[in-house]
């Protein structure tokens, strides 16, 4: 009889298989299923047409067509913003200037709802704008209506899709265009017919990600939304969950109409992405076209550019700080009028404003360590296979980045306080951590991955050959070539926890508060100055901290080499 032979390399991929399933089952698939659940089940009672119902029979139909319409113009926007500037600068000169993509990252990385305040406090009446310029009064608030909140979520999103659109433009190169060229065709016909078509897939990817988060995003709509009277469906459900009398029914029925809406467009990119999806890089090379720019085209391009600096980055972070430094909001915009002492306020020790921070700092050091842990296990386990189970894996992995925040959250709070749970999270400081995990851990699976997949297996073969044990070729092969990915995923978690609302909002802890959530309620109460204050003071602890470990990071790359 043959032996059998225990192979312990395929015992610990099969325990950690078992263990990744079991983790996303409790931490995403349960929560997003008791949603589904908690919608047609509503008073012990099986009522399919229940989210229906309430959609229809409550004045909400208009609040979801809100909703979509607002993903719609914003995808709109955001493409007449990020195509032409992509085209630039892959195509023109001014793509050497890679200054401007670390600028263009700003508004990206800033809180959509501090980027709405900027812009609430800049074109209000009596804003900064009337203040230098007194003839705007009888225009400037024309901006407060529907399409000014369209242009803030768009200028928020726009670097989102211009470096997709960018990349995907520079990969195309120049060969297709000269052959088009050789045989006739005009420069409209060959970007029609050659250049677009190429960029479906990318651009499929990018307006799916932007339309979710944009029926997703709740900072905007609960700011400059609810100033001009435009609900949308997460306004809803923060409303029906925070608000009394509570309603986890008609909540529950809302969120589970948005996340069907979020996965019918997962599923029509996946299958534009799969009609359109083109072998671009190959083993030859490929020169990319550059077009000059002179005279007026340049001059064009150049204010361009200028414009969309100025939108994105100048007006925002112009209301921030000066409403952070004033003295009185109504005495204007004057040397006189400035003040540090907001600051000194919001930093004296033990007040509630350095609590808050605190709370977030640390909240958001304990969910990016437990983040990358995880999500580099995920990673691990998904590896370079493609079979069904890993491939399962890694679409609940991903899924956070597809649901809506607040839907994932709602999903999160009926499981940890259901009543046939032995313990709870709910209301505890644990439950804030998992949550925010959850939400970002598709970053870390993604970095780590990314670092995974690009390692040649025939390093862990060399080690093997030459005796090295499985804890070593760990420890010295595969952790040095993953730590760059684990520390982009561990940043990129802690980068976003910092300045996380939604979810604090609904699930902090009573007398608890975060720097995002202390930001929110000095607003609602009129504390404009110290609310902008913490902004500038977070958003500059997460610079500061990302320049530091980009540092120790070059420093550990040079004292490698």
């Amino acid at each position: 009889m043959k032996p059998v032979v225990v192979d312990n390399n395929r015992i610990f991929r099969r325990v950690g298989v078992i263990l990744a399933l079991f983790l996303l089952t409790i931490s995403i698939g349960v929560p997003l299923l008791l949603i589904f659940w908690q919608s047609v089940y509503p008073n012990g009672q099986w009522d399919w047409m229940a989210p229906i119902r309430t959609i229809t029979g409550h004045h909400l139909s208009g609040v979801l067509l809100n909703s979509v319409w607002l993903g719609i113009c914003v995808v709109a926007v955001t493409t007449l913003l990020a195509l032409p500037l992509a085209w630039m600068m892959a195509k023109t000169r001014m793509g050497q200037h890679r200054w401007v993509d670390v600028i263009l990252m700003i508004p990206f990385m800033t809180p959509p709802y501090i980027g709405s305040m900027g812009w609430i406090l800049f074109m209000q009446k009596g804003g900064y704008l009337q203040q230098w310029v007194p003839s705007a009064a009888s225009w400037s608030e024309l901006f407060f209506s529907f399409w000014g909140m369209v242009l803030i979520m768009s200028l928020h999103l726009f670097p989102f899709l211009y470096l997709l659109l960018r990349d995907a433009i520079i990969r195309i190169g120049g060969n297709l265009e000269e052959a088009g060229a050789v045989h006739g065709a005009r420069a409209g016909y060959r970007f029609r017919r050659i250049i677009l078509p190429l960029l479906l897939s990318s651009y499929g990817m990018g307006i799916m990600l932007v339309f979710v988060k944009t029926i997703a995003e709740f900072g905007t709509p609960a700011t400059f939304g609810r100033k001009i009277g435009y609900y949308v469906m997460t306004s809803e459900i923060h409303k029906y969950i925070s608000s009394w009398p509570i309603d986890f029914g008609k909540a529950t029925s809302l969120a589970s109409v948005l996340l069907s809406v979020c996965l019918v467009m997962w599923y029509m990119q996946s299958a534009m992405s799969r009609k359109f999806t083109y072998r671009l890089v190959g083993g030859k090379g490929q020169r990319s076209k550059r077009y000059s720019l002179r005279g007026g085209a340049g001059w064009l391009c150049g204010l361009y550019l200028a414009l969309l600096l100025i939108l994105s980055v100048g007006i925002p972070y112009f209301s921030i700080i000066a409403a952070s430094t004033m003295k009185l909001r109504g005495a204007g915009l004057s040397f006189d009028n400035l003040t540090l002492d907001h600051y000194r306020e919001l930093l004296s020790w033990g007040s509630v404003s350095m609590k808050a921070i605190g709370n977030s700092l640390g909240l958001s050091l304990a969910a990016s360590t437990v983040a990358v842990i995880i999500g580099t296990g995920l990673a691990l386990t998904i590896g370079k296979s493609s079979s069904l189970i890993k491939r399962v894996i890694d679409l609940f992995s991903l899924l956070p980045n597809t649901v809506p925040g607040i839907v994932m959250v709602v999903g999160l709070i009926l499981f940890w306080n259901s009543p046939w749970m032995p313990f709870t999270l709910y209301n505890s400081y644990g439950m804030v951590v998992l949550t925010y995990v959850v939400l970002f851990l598709p970053y870390t699976v993604q970095y780590v991955k990314s670092s995974f997949t690009q390692i040649d297996g025939t390093l862990f073969q060399a080690g093997q050959v030459f005796g090295g044990r499985p804890l070593y070729i760990l420890r010295r092969i595969l952790l040095p070539l993953i730590i760059p990915g684990m520390l982009a995923g561990w940043m990129m978690t802690f980068t976003i926890a910092t300045r996380e609302l939604v979810g604090s909002l609904l699930i902090l802890p009573p007398s608890m508060q975060t720097s995002a959530t202390y930001i929110f309620a000095q607003f609602e109460q009129g504390q404009v100055s110290l609310g902008m204050a913490m902004a500038v003071v977070t958003v500059g602890m997460t610079v500061l901290m990302l320049l530091g470990i980009e540092v120790l990071n070059s420093k550990r790359k040079w004292n490698a080499s």
